[in-house]
């Protein structure tokens, strides 16, 4: 077993092992062959089983070649050698080489003579050559769609990648709840969202905010005023930073994941305006949320001395004061 052929044979057939074995072993979205390590032990042994064909089929071979008479055994070497001479692949190859043979040398040689050295005229490689008119070729292309039809150039290329970069992380945040942090959380309305902050919170924060939100050794969370401010940035900083320095609620960013701390700070601020059963007195400041709409208020000039304005629907009169 020593032509290309076997060898090409073998791996070729190692190739088509590996594919089938990977193609019908279920594995999931891991490679078969890391999954279950013992489809090594399977290749080892059809590498074995396609070495030991070749070798037995070039010991066939022998054995008949030697049992054929001599006259059989020159047309076939013949045989051999024209198919050789008529290999498509080598033929290709010395034509792209474009070598003299040692013998055919004296053709070549120049009159240099150097002490003795030679100089060879060889032409140059085919191959080279072809490469050579490729560049050509594809510099003109390039010229023509870059300088003078105004393709896109190199800047505007990245431009667009950086652009599609951004789409796809965009994309991808989405269904990574994982990636949230105080600069990009929102505040979560689903049930689904508010339910799993609610069980967060009772796992959590009753001991000390009570399971009604009413407040206990923690401040009530169902009133306008905050200790560390209000909305969902503001509490979803500090579920995840903790309070005050020295006092106030612990950290609980070791313990809850950035999509559990959404959750749950979307739940507290679902609690605003219910009515616990004992409320705590408010502490901290009114927070008024800055991206809250501004509500359209309708006004009245009842005299020189009174207006109505109509708030929320309901009416308000008021007397004018004078400065």
């Amino acid at each position: 077993m020593k032509t290309t052929a076997s060898y090409l044979r073998i791996i070729g057939f190692m190739v088509l092992a590996f594919f089938l074995l990977e193609f019908t072993v279920e594995s999931g979205d891991t490679w078969a062959i890391v999954k279950y390590p013992v489809i090594w032990a399977v290749l080892g042994l059809v590498f074995v089983f396609a070495i030991a064909i070749e070798v037995i089929s070039e010991t066939l071979k022998s054995i008949l070649f030697r049992g054929l008479n001599e006259e059989a055994q020159a047309k076939f070497l013949a045989a051999e050698e024209q198919r050789k001479e008529n290999n498509w692949f080598k033929n290709t190859y010395k034509k792209l080489l474009a070598k003299k043979p040692l013998e055919k040398e004296e053709e070549i040689v120049l009159d240099h003579n150097y002490d003795g050295i030679r100089e060879l005229d060889n032409t140059l490689p085919p191959w080279w050559v072809y490469m050579f008119y490729a560049t050509i070729i594809f510099a003109v292309v390039y010229m023509v769609r870059y300088h003078i039809f105004d393709g896109i150039d190199q800047d505007q290329e990245y431009e667009i990648a950086v652009a599609e970069a951004r789409a796809e992380i965009e994309e991808y945040k989405k269904t990574a709840k994982d990636l949230i942090d105080v600069n990009t959380v929102e505040l979560l309305t689903g049930k689904q969202d508010i339910a799993a902050g609610k069980t967060v919170f009772e796992a959590n924060c009753i001991a000390c905010h009570k399971v009604d939100g009413g407040g206990g050794i923690g401040p009530n969370l169902t009133d306008d005023y905050w200790i560390l401010g209000g909305g969902i940035k503001n509490v979803f900083n500090t579920v995840s930073e903790g309070g005050r320095d020295g006092k106030g609620m612990v950290a609980w960013k070791t313990d809850l994941k950035p999509s559990e701390m959404a959750q749950v700070s979307s739940y507290v601020l679902s609690l605003h305006g219910t009515t616990p059963v004992d409320p705590k007195e408010p502490e901290g400041d009114l927070w008024i949320d800055p991206n809250a709409p501004v509500e359209e208020v309708e006004v009245k000039i009842i005299d020189s001395t009174k207006i109505q304005m109509k708030i929320e629907d309901q009416p308000v009169t008021g007397d004018v004061v004078k400065e």
